[in-house]
């Protein structure tokens, strides 16, 4: 994809291993929106975005895996953005 294309995303979303397909990006931008905004539950995400519970587990995961989000709690986790990575300019 051209810079371009990248720029629409958040520039958390593009990770280094997998591959990175449109559909995907723009998912894991709606999360990290969301999540640099406020904590959020999977479920509360689900109801937020629109996407489905599958879906937003399985963009969780892999963010979480490139350590740009991560988890508390036990059993219903809460989401947010990890401390490493870029951040966004407001």
């Amino acid at each position: 994809m051209t810079k371009y294309v990248y720029s629409m995303f958040h520039p958390n979303a593009c990770l280094k291993k997998v591959r990175n397909v449109q559909c995907g990006l723009k998912a894991r931008t709606k999360l990290l929106t969301l999540l640099d905004k406020q904590y959020c539950s999977a479920s509360e995400l689900v109801n937020k975005t629109g996407l489905t519970y599958n879906v937003v587990l399985y963009h969780l995961r892999l963010l979480c895996r490139e350590g740009i989000v991560e988890h508390r709690g036990h059993r219903r986790y809460i989401w947010l953005p990890a401390d490493v990575g870029q951040t966004r300019l407001a």
